[in-house]
């Protein structure tokens, strides 16, 4: 393999990966919300949970999958192994690749420039200088979503099988916390999703760049 730098901004499989994650993670999200009406409070034998306002809240119907509690588990769990496959695809190729240098959150390398990018952004300082394929901020909230999604899988399989991986679900803080973890990290998600298309429709050209893979660099 060629080194980060002298390959294109964005390699085959950065881009195979990022665009399977379009349709698995819609997928599990609207089957994901048609359990939750099957069960819409977070606390104990249906009682309020303190940390979720939503009690008792109903997704609308258009943004749900499965029609019914049996139907919307077996697309959850079916295409679930299928996002963790994905995940773990991606997360091998940035070890493998050298690719993790540009793309993951180093604190001593990024933390002063994704402080300034974020101050950019809130229009209280002029646009930082960019190193890089990605700045600070941007490493920041890759890294996160890899975080998250490696939790969402976890809480997800702990509330699956909370006998046969009781440990696990003690480590989320039992059955009721890992289940609101769970759903949160979904919300989670749905903002990260939102502020990344705001982005990309600010700067088109990434999107130009993850479709093709980009120009690659002169040498």
């Amino acid at each position: 393999m060629h080194p980060p730098e002298q390959r294109r901004p964005q390699p085959w499989p950065i881009r195979l990966t990022h665009w399977a994650n379009v349709p698995l993670l819609a997928i599990l999200a609207a089957s994901g919300l048609q359990i939750l009406v099957a069960y819409p409070r977070m606390g104990p034998r249906g009682r309020p949970f303190a940390l979720y306002p939503f009690q008792d809240a109903m997704p609308p119907a258009w943004l749900r999958l499965g029609d019914w509690l049996a139907g919307a588990r077996s697309w959850h769990f079916a295409f679930g192994w299928f996002l963790a496959l994905n995940g773990v695809v991606y997360v091998l190729y940035l070890a493998l690749s050298g690719e993790w240098r540009r793309r993951l959150f180093l604190p001593r390398r990024d933390t002063r420039d994704a402080v300034a990018t974020l101050a950019y952004y809130l229009r209280l300082r002029p646009a930082p200088a960019q190193t890089g394929l990605y700045n600070g901020l941007q490493r920041l909230a890759y890294t996160a979503t890899l975080v998250m999604g490696a939790l969402s899988v976890l809480s997800g399989l702990a509330i699956y099988k909370p006998v046969q991986l009781h440990w696990l679900m003690t480590l989320f803080g039992g059955y009721d916390p890992a289940r609101f973890i769970h759903l949160l990290l979904l919300a989670l998600f749905a903002l990260f999703t939102v502020g990344h298309v705001v982005l990309v429709a600010l700067h088109p050209r990434t999107f130009g760049e993850m479709i093709t893979g980009g120009r690659k660099p002169d040498v």
